[in-house]
């Protein structure tokens, strides 16, 4: 499904937005862990949007891996990097974030962006994330959520349910991936319930931050020293 999507991934990330997620991208990169020199890895990193925003908001970072199973995502991730002359600083690799083919104890971050709730076994995906991080480093999980004003959220449930799959499926031509899209927002778990995931998958600490009315949320997990 995100190979087919992929050449129209990113216009309609923005569109549908409202450029939001570009935003919210941006401030993950504010909740890195502190330190110099970090070696950081994005899952599920389709077009490497969020690891770019991660290297141009963090001077930190000294090397970034995307990984993503769609490679229709990363060649175009692969294009964007070229292009910025990032080759030497980020790279993009082929890999499922619940079986992630690298070695235990590597990364001081792990980021994930809108794909945590794609994967086929959420747990096992957050205890592949705790295992290969450091001893004192950090998972940072974007992913949709939903307000919990009332008003807002009745809004924004409508959003979801009827104008979403509309004009993803307009832009796109795959109505089915714009479909699922909001399903699975609607169902996935969110805020405490979330957190209370990333402690049972071995983070030490785990913290909600709710973007933009609790549309989205940045989920903080600390691995233990």
């Amino acid at each position: 499904m995100f190979n087919r999507i992929a050449p129209r991934y990113d216009l309609l990330n923005r569109l549908l937005s409202f450029r939001l997620d570009v935003t919210w991208r941006k401030r993950m990169a504010a909740h890195l862990p502190p330190g110099a020199d970090l070696l950081v890895l994005d899952l599920a990193t389709g077009t490497g949007d969020q690891l770019l925003a991660l290297e141009q908001g963090c001077s930190r970072l000294r090397h970034g891996i995307g990984m993503d199973m769609a490679e229709g995502m990363l060649d175009i991730g692969r294009v964007k990097i070229h292009e910025r002359e990032l080759g030497a600083k980020l790279e993009m690799r082929t890999g499922d974030a619940t079986m992630i083919p690298l070695p235990d104890g590597t990364f001081d971050a792990v980021t994930m962006s809108f794909g945590i709730r794609n994967v086929v076994d959420v747990s096992q995906a957050l205890r592949e994330i705790h295992r290969v991080l450091k001893p004192g480093g950090r998972g940072l999980i974007l992913e949709f959520s939903l307000p919990r004003n009332p008003i807002i959220r009745t809004g924004h449930l409508f959003y979801l349910r009827r104008v979403l799959p509309a004009v993803g499926a307009l832009i796109s031509g795959d109505g089915y991936a714009y479909r699922y899209l909001n399903q699975t927002i609607e169902t996935f778990p969110y805020g405490e319930a979330f957190c209370t995931l990333m402690k049972d998958a071995g983070f030490a600490a785990a913290v909600p931050h709710p973007q933009t009315f609790g549309v989205a949320t940045i989920y903080q997990g600390d691995k233990a020293p």
